[in-house]
């Protein structure tokens, strides 16, 4: 457990999951139209996640067309054919989906102690929809459309810590997500690390990550 007594210059946290419900499944299976067997989506949606993390490791493009790539290449996988538009209603989807029940009251009170750092994998005109709907003020907000680059890749962290003018000391960093953001800033030298489970992930040993299940949690060890 990190020390009780650390006051961060930041907290930054990810978004899409851990602040905002990562609702993707229902456009998913909309998109899907029976065309995969209901027994065999678990395994779908399964590898549908992993090659949204494959596609974020290259080049950056815009985030509606990781969505319609990786749903085409994991349909491709199972036989099914192409489906156009598919990023579109995707991102049409990520921009109505809303915050964690549990998140703006314990948010807002960490807003009012500290300075929060949003580092998104989307892009600019996503956040400039989600982040209002935290009731949160946020010193800054971050996102890979500026980096040029996506989470798990240092470039998207070296982007914030180069924009605050900051070091990895200086921040508490909150994420439900493990390879997109605890593995690669614990290499960074990030170490007040705070997975906020939400059972996307599961808990790795040898990153010095401390796992809770509420931003209640944080505030407490917090002091607040």
């Amino acid at each position: 457990m990190a020390e009780s007594h650390f006051r961060p210059k930041y907290i930054s946290f990810d978004v899409y999951g851990t602040l905002i419900n990562f609702d993707i499944d229902p456009t998913t299976r909309r998109l899907l139209n029976g065309r995969l067997p209901e027994e065999q989506w678990p395994a779908f949606k399964k590898q549908f996640r992993g090659y949204r993390f494959d596609e974020v490791l290259g080049d950056y493009k815009p985030y509606e067309q990781i969505l319609q790539d990786s749903f085409d290449r994991v349909c491709r996988r199972w036989g099914i054919g192409p489906t156009p538009g598919a990023g579109a209603e995707f991102a049409d989807a990520v921009r109505g989906w809303v915050a964690h029940d549990d998140v703006p009251a314990p948010l807002k009170l960490m807003g009012d102690n500290y300075k929060l750092v949003a580092l998104s994998n989307a892009d600019t005109s996503f956040l400039d929809i989600s982040i209002p709907k935290l009731g949160a003020d946020f010193h800054a907000v971050l996102t890979a459309e500026q980096a040029q680059a996506y989470k798990p890749r240092y470039q998207a962290f070296e982007y914030m810590l180069d924009t605050l003018n900051a070091k990895p000391e200086e921040f508490l960093h909150i994420s439900s997500h493990t390879r997109y953001d605890m593995h690669p800033m614990h290499d960074m030298g990030f170490r007040n690390l705070w997975l906020l489970d939400r059972g996307y992930d599961p808990i790795t040993g040898g990153y010095d990550y401390n796992t809770v299940e509420s931003l209640d949690e944080i505030n407490k060890h917090l002091g607040l």
